[in-house]
């Protein structure tokens, strides 16, 4: 049996551009999993089931209501920030409804409009968390939240 004594540095001990060879070693460590859960369980909470989603060139979210999409709009009001996109677009929705003295002849269409600009929304909020999430300040904050430690060449140590 041999012993092998390795130094093992902590992410700012290294070089910069150990530092760099980290980081792009580990692009993928905080997207290897379902990230996207918080997403869909945020949706959720208003009323808007999304089964599916893309992103990059072909950005679309698809889905579908879980409840009236009135009920959505109010639970948006109550569970979004006035800055938020979804609670813009639940205003325009609100906003219409209320403006259009056909609303029931037109409640389809403007339902289905909604719709769509909510799931455009998510799938906006999807891109831009995944983004961040690949993001070298995402991963140098992952990196150090868990005290990851490397070798001198930028290499993780794996830990138990």
């Amino acid at each position: 049996m041999r012993t092998i004594t390795t130094k093992v540095y902590q992410l700012a001990e290294l070089s910069e551009e150990m530092q760099e060879k980290a980081i792009s070693n580990l692009y993928d460590i905080n997207v290897s999993y379902d990230w996207w859960q918080v997403e869909y369980e945020d949706a959720a909470t208003i009323g808007l089931k999304i089964t599916s989603f893309d992103l990059d060139r072909n950005r679309h979210a698809e889905g579908k209501f879980t409840t009236s999409a009135d009920n959505v709009a109010e639970n948006i009001f109550r569970e979004h920030g006035k800055d938020c996109e979804t609670y813009k677009t639940a205003q325009s929705f609100m906003h219409d409804k209320y403006k259009s003295i056909e609303y029931f002849g037109e409640r389809e269409e403007l339902e289905a409009d909604f719709l769509k600009s909510l799931l455009e929304d998510y799938s906006m909020i999807l891109q831009k968390q995944s983004e961040y999430l690949q993001s070298d300040e995402a991963i140098k904050d992952i990196i150090e939240a868990n005290e990851y430690e490397f070798t001198v060449d930028g290499k993780l140590i794996n830990t138990l």
